[in-house]
């Protein structure tokens, strides 16, 4: 029997139906598994890979050179992420992912979904789906982080992700939400006070 792809799930769904050649796809989706703390990809590195989540949790940040770090968005179950500068020939990534927790991911070369993409219309609905879809995300936080002050944003990540607040360190929200960790301690006391 056929392993099931949750990578072929929501492709298909963003496709609004079967993939067609998805066996060619298939034949390269790797399964990885990473521990908490273990790098998926760092800065600068060559890789051309579109990730899916089947498990697990993982940080995506960037850290400067004096090793300070933000945090720009999480992956968990059923949410996809790669460097888009990484995608491009000859890219590198602009960031890191590290697992937070223990994490299942498919990996999926970008290279062939694109070949794809060039000689199907029903796969270029797919990635330009997939694309809109994490263009929205991005624009989602860029609004928040701007326009929100830092208890907005909290509570807009707690109110969003109930479930995702309770496994992330507060350390990682704090840099998610671009306060300190003590700014974010003080802001959840006054919240559970109120």
């Amino acid at each position: 029997m056929a392993e099931t792809h949750v990578s072929r799930i929501i492709l298909e769904s963003a496709a609004g139906g079967p993939l067609p050649g998805w066996a060619e796809v298939a034949r390269g989706v790797r399964v990885k598994r990473y521990r908490p703390k273990q790098e998926v990809f760092g800065d600068g590195d060559v890789h051309p890979y579109v990730y899916v989540v089947r498990e697990g949790l993982l940080k995506l940040s960037y850290v400067n050179e004096s090793g300070s770090e933000w945090i720009k968005s999480f992956a968990y179950e059923w949410r996809f992420f790669a460097s888009i500068s990484a995608l491009d020939q000859d890219g590198r990534t602009s960031f890191a992912v590290t697992a937070l927790e223990p994490s299942v991911l498919e990996r999926l070369d970008y290279r062939v979904l694109a070949r794809m993409a060039e000689r199907s219309l029903v796969w270029a609905r797919a990635l330009h789906t997939l694309l809109l879809v994490f263009a929205a995300r991005k624009e989602q936080r860029e609004r928040e982080l701007l326009t929100l002050s830092p208890r907005e944003r909290y509570v807009a990540f707690r109110d969003a992700h109930p479930d995702l607040e309770r496994r992330i360190p507060q350390k990682d929200l704090a840099r998610h939400l671009g306060v300190t960790a003590v700014g974010l301690n003080r802001i959840v006391m006054r919240i559970r006070r109120a």
